[in-house]
């Protein structure tokens, strides 16, 4: 290999291997060389060496660091992306719990508001029994009894009857089934002397008419009469007390 002559500053841009830089070292060139040029030559090939391995050294500093800063930016970028994930996980999750606990709390509070509805609604029962328990004790009970039995013998459609009632109303009872049997001519009706209802305060008065095979019962006595009409007018009892029902739509 021949090096062209050129001013020190500017050293040819030719990159040796270590082989050639031996061989420069080892094999001198044929024309006589004072030790000037040689110790001139060995230092513009360092030189040129040198400036190599730095500018080689530097390209590979730049690029780890861009790979690096690259690399970082990644891992930055991830773990704000993780952050920010596993922060939006546990707001659902706090803004689920908030929801069960609101959900919760006033499914207890229509429960207790239910519950109070309720127990206003059988005080009125109760009390509406106590005042049915003592038409009984009225002279207007002889008259009840021989509707009720009438209104029985309608509904069993038959000309055979037997009427049930309390042990204490026998007699009032008696006399209400002879009236009732003038008021609907063909009719037999016979009182039940083996078997009563239950005495007061169980049952307020009133009979039981049943048929003569004894299956099927129309059932007229007070108590049952006043739970009839309680079942039929709850939804306007209720509506009386405590209003309209805000969840329903009247439609127009």
């Amino acid at each position: 290999m021949v090096f062209a002559r050129s001013p020190i500053s500017s050293p040819p841009r030719v990159w040796l291997n270590p082989r050639s830089i031996a061989t420069l070292l080892v094999h001198r060139p044929t024309a006589k060389m004072n030790d000037t040029e040689v110790e001139r030559q060995i230092h513009q090939m360092v030189s040129f060496i040198k400036q190599e391995a730095e500018e080689k050294a530097n390209e590979i500093r730049v690029a780890a660091e861009e790979e690096f800063n690259i690399e970082k930016l990644q891992m930055v970028e991830a773990e704000k992306q993780r952050i920010r994930k596993e922060y939006e996980r546990k707001e659902s999750q706090v803004e689920v719990k908030k929801k069960i606990e609101y959900s919760t709390e006033l499914n207890a509070m229509r429960l207790k508001v239910l519950a109070a509805r309720e127990e206003a609604i059988q005080g009125m029962l109760a009390e509406a029994r106590a005042a049915v328990g003592a038409v009984s004790a009225s002279p207007s009970y002889a008259g009840l009894l021989v509707n009720l039995i009438c209104q029985g013998v309608r509904k069993l459609e038959a000309k055979q009857a037997v009427v049930r009632c309390r042990a204490a109303d026998a007699e009032k009872v008696r006399q209400a089934i002879q009236q009732a049997q003038t008021t609907m001519p063909g009719v037999a009706l016979k009182l039940d002397e083996h078997e009563f209802l239950p005495a007061a305060p169980a049952c307020a008065g009133g009979v039981h008419v049943i048929s003569v095979d004894g299956k099927i019962v129309c059932n007229n006595s007070l108590d049952d009469r006043l739970q009839v009409a309680f079942e039929r007018g709850a939804p306007e009892i209720r509506k009386a007390i405590f209003g309209a029902n805000p969840n329903l739509h009247v439609k127009a």
